[in-house]
């Protein structure tokens, strides 16, 4: 009983995570022409009623481009995720499945791509690639598959020793039709976590580049730009439009990976056992 109470609080927790972050993606969709409009007559108003996160000097609502740049970064962080946990699956399996060959080569990229500090890596690739939203999907994408691959390799070598592979192997089976029919189903598991605990590095990483002026374009409302510009007026004590925007990208990030724990351990077969 008191680990089933376990599970379901677990559960109900990844539900509230779940509901919260589309809910802010929804919200910021809601608010994005708000976040643009912009309204001299209220510049530089700090939190009020009206205004729960304050305005900025162009009188732009700080909560809807709050809202709105998160809502972007979510919608980033969900595209890049995929596209590199969909890299790492198959490069990860191939290294494995396809022979010392295979395996060189894709050991070999994901040491050359880890070798590069990371970030130097992104800025490149983005900047190459003209910045913009382009840019960093791209850039982020080629940037965050290598730990995963590692781990899916890691995992297929293992189940090669397998007896049922063996089995397979001696039954006439080619690579190919073992490595989808027999390895795919016991790797899913760790490519769905590992796919959810790419969205906050993602999600940071975007709004880093963007701090730098190596991302998203200055006209969109995303929390990289929100946070770059309200550099300038910190000094003149408008505190409010980096630390709402900060604390709500914190909040956001950790949401993230506290969802892909939670995953994690709900599929782990060890966990009912405990």
């Amino acid at each position: 009983m008191k680990q089933w109470n376990g599970r379901k609080t677990m559960i109900g927790l990844l539900v509230f995570s779940v509901v919260f972050l589309a809910a802010m993606t929804i919200a910021g969709q809601l608010h994005r022409e708000e976040a643009l409009a912009a309204d001299f007559s209220r510049k530089n108003l700090p939190p009020c009623f009206s205004y729960p996160f304050g305005t900025d000097w162009m009188g732009r609502d700080m909560f809807a481009r709050t809202v709105t740049g998160l809502s972007m970064s979510i919608r980033i962080g969900l595209l890049t995720a995929g596209v590199s946990a969909g890299m790492a699956f198959l490069l990860g399996l191939f290294a494995a499945t396809m022979g010392k060959a295979a395996d060189g080569f894709v050991s070999g990229l994901t040491d050359l791509v880890m070798g590069i500090p990371h970030i130097l890596l992104l800025v490149l690739i983005s900047f190459a690639l003209g910045k913009g939203f382009r840019g960093v999907v791209v850039g982020i994408s080629m940037t965050h598959w290598t730990s995963l691959a590692r781990v899916i390799r890691g995992e297929v070598l293992q189940l090669k020793e397998s007896q049922y592979i063996k089995i397979a192997e001696k039954l006439g089976h080619g690579r190919f039709q073992i490595a989808i029919k027999h390895m795919t189903p016991h790797i899913i598991p760790q490519l769905f976590v590992g796919l959810v605990l790419l969205f906050p590095h993602a999600i940071l990483h975007e709004a880093s580049i963007t701090f730098l002026g190596f991302g998203l374009s200055p006209e969109q409302p995303a929390i990289g730009v929100i946070l770059s510009e309200s550099m300038k007026y910190l000094a003149m004590g408008r505190w409010w439009l980096a630390l709402f925007p900060g604390l709500f990208l914190v909040v956001v990030v950790l949401l993230f990976h506290f969802t892909g724990n939670i995953i994690g351990r709900l599929m782990d077969p060890g966990f009912a056992h405990q």
